[in-house]
């Protein structure tokens, strides 16, 4: 089913929009929460809070392109479950292994939450790079990836994928400072 037909159901608020949602975007969904949050019962959850956030967010919205709209939905979910368990002192995952790398970009004193205002500076950067290294970079800090799965991914070996996300990482660092974002 084609994803104006999925937004139409959702219009319509019709039960199918569910269920053609997790036909289409379940394991996709399933995949970006699964590298969050390592567990499959939270993961299974985040998958299903997604479908009852869309069925309240459409309508109004009418998103062009669900891939997007679900996979940001179901990673700020994972993302959000995860910090509820890590401050349980449960939970894992590679979101921590992620925000440590980064942390040398963003800086400490700067929480991820304060990236969303410097959105449009890291399109840019993103946009001028080549399309092999912003996918590395996309897979390991957007998709919370194993490096091994990027690898298995990507065709590259693991030393390849460290030292392209390095010199991404040194790279972003020099540009958020050039641009006047304090780190």
């Amino acid at each position: 089913m084609q994803d104006c037909e999925i937004v139409d159901l959702y219009w319509a608020r019709s039960e199918n929009a569910i269920k053609e949602t997790g036909s289409k975007y379940g394991a996709y969904c399933r995949k970006i929460a699964m590298n969050i949050v390592s567990n499959d019962e939270d993961s299974e959850e985040c998958v299903n809070d997604t479908w009852f956030r869309a069925w309240n967010a459409i309508p109004p919205k009418r998103p062009e392109r669900l891939a997007v709209f679900f996979g940001r939905i179901t990673r700020n979910l994972a993302i959000d479950r995860y910090r509820k368990k890590r401050s349980e002192k449960l939970g894992g995952g590679q979101i921590a292994l992620c925000l440590d790398e980064l942390e040398e970009c963003i800086g400490e004193t700067n929480p991820i939450a304060d990236a969303i205002g410097i959105s449009e500076l890291l399109n840019g950067f993103l946009s001028d790079l080549p399309e092999r290294t912003r996918n590395v970079f996309l897979f390991r800090y957007w998709y919370m990836m194993p490096v091994a799965e990027i690898a298995a991914q990507t065709g590259m070996n693991e030393g390849a994928i460290k030292m392209t996300l390095q010199r991404v990482r040194n790279k972003l660092k020099d540009y958020l400072k050039k641009e006047g974002v304090g780190i």
